[in-house]
């Protein structure tokens, strides 16, 4: 994103002294409509084609990996809002609506913006409907604990930086817990849901160790902690795949991939206006943004961020509000079509109108960003 002084042109400077003078063959308002359009659209079309060329280049370099849902062999863990939709711990998703979604991750995604009303599962061998409530929405776009993800076991890859009650009693990292005082607790969420009911007291976790089963007894933590953390490589416990690209693969899959993210976004900003889905409490500003980064340096989330970022700069700068490029083009079709310019005093007005509009948001993103904190 970036601003130029366009002569000739009432933009947020509010420039008026130059616009008292004679027009100059040069300046902006001396050119006929079309090209003044042309103009007014031609860095939102240099956002749109920059993101294009990044996923393309993206695609070429690391190609596309990605978790199938069909290997998620233990089927998925879910947390309170899931739970309470009707989903359980180990059911593995078939499709929504009848519709298969081949990439795990998107399963979210079009729960909220392709409005699923059904999802087919399997659970314990049999076919079930879990019917989705609209209402999930809004809860959904807040959740912070992830709604749904891969079950796995629990192998240990470090110990909690105070004390480890775990790491006290003789456990090491790679160690899987496959039991808590002889049940069974092969899973992430299984281990726990163990260790929260056995808080302050003792108990006897055993572990599988290059082949062996070994016992420990560990003192639960009063918050129902072992003081181990479990490993987050998925690809440790599932199977990914990878689709590589030639370079001139990547360029129609890079292009059908920055229309998918436009497509996306543009549904995205239909919630914002649903007043039911509450989309607009979910509207951040530069923490946000800022949160969307690793805490490690990868280049390949950089650079499909800064694709993402490209097209979301794109579309929001069309949008018909004074002041953005968007609102100058609704002013030059309409200008088009009737064959009748808009005066400089209406051009001033709407200018401050979509100024106070501009910073009224800016103001509203941000504050959900600063009350954010506080409430975390």
């Amino acid at each position: 994103g970036g601003y130029v002084k366009i002569s000739g042109m009432i933009d947020e400077l509010m420039d008026k002294e130059q616009m008292k003078q004679a027009p100059q063959p040069w300046e902006f308002r001396s050119k006929p409509a079309y090209q003044r359009l042309l103009i007014m659209i031609g860095g939102v079309l240099v956002n749109f084609i920059l993101a294009l060329f990044i996923y393309s280049m993206t695609l070429y370099t690391w190609g596309e990996r990605y978790l199938p849902t069909a290997n998620l062999t233990h089927g998925i863990m879910v947390d309170s809002l899931a739970s309470g939709m009707g989903l359980k711990n180990g059911d593995k998703i078939l499709s929504l609506d009848g519709r298969h979604v081949e990439n795990f991750s998107f399963i979210v995604h079009d729960l909220i913006i392709e409005k699923t009303s059904m999802i087919q599962v399997e659970r314990n061998g049999e076919l079930m409907d879990i019917p989705v409530p609209e209402e999930i929405i809004a809860p959904l776009l807040k959740s912070e604990t992830g709604f749904i993800a891969p079950r796995i076991p629990f192998v240990i890859s470090e110990f909690g930086k105070k004390d480890s009650p775990g790491r006290n009693a003789g456990m090491q990292l790679e160690d899987r817990i496959i039991a808590i005082n002889g049940q069974r607790t092969e899973f992430i969420d299984e281990v726990r849901t163990a260790a929260e009911r056995l808080k302050n007291e003792s108990a006897v976790v055993t572990v599988l160790r290059e082949g062996r089963e070994i016992d420990f007894t560990v003192t639960i933590s009063e918050e129902g902690k072992i003081g181990v953390f479990n490993s987050r490589d998925l690809s440790q416990f599932l199977e990914f795949e990878t689709l590589e690209y030639s370079f001139f693969a990547a360029i129609p899959a890079g292009i059908s991939r920055g229309f998918q993210q436009a497509t996306s976004y543009l549904k995205q900003l239909k919630l914002i206006f649903t007043p039911k889905t509450k989309a607009y409490e979910s509207l951040g500003g530069f923490i946000k943004i800022g949160s969307f980064f690793p805490d490690t340096w990868d280049w390949e989330r950089f650079w499909n961020m800064t694709a993402l970022l490209s097209i979301i700069l794109a579309i929001m700068n069309l949008l018909p509000i004074p002041a953005l490029d968007g609102g100058h083009v609704m002013f030059l079709i309409y200008e088009i079509i009737t064959g009748r310019k808009p005066g400089d005093r209406f051009m001033e007005y709407a200018q401050i109108t979509g100024m106070i509009i501009l910073f009224t948001l800016l103001l509203y993103a941000n504050g959900n960003d600063i009350v954010g904190l506080f409430r975390n």
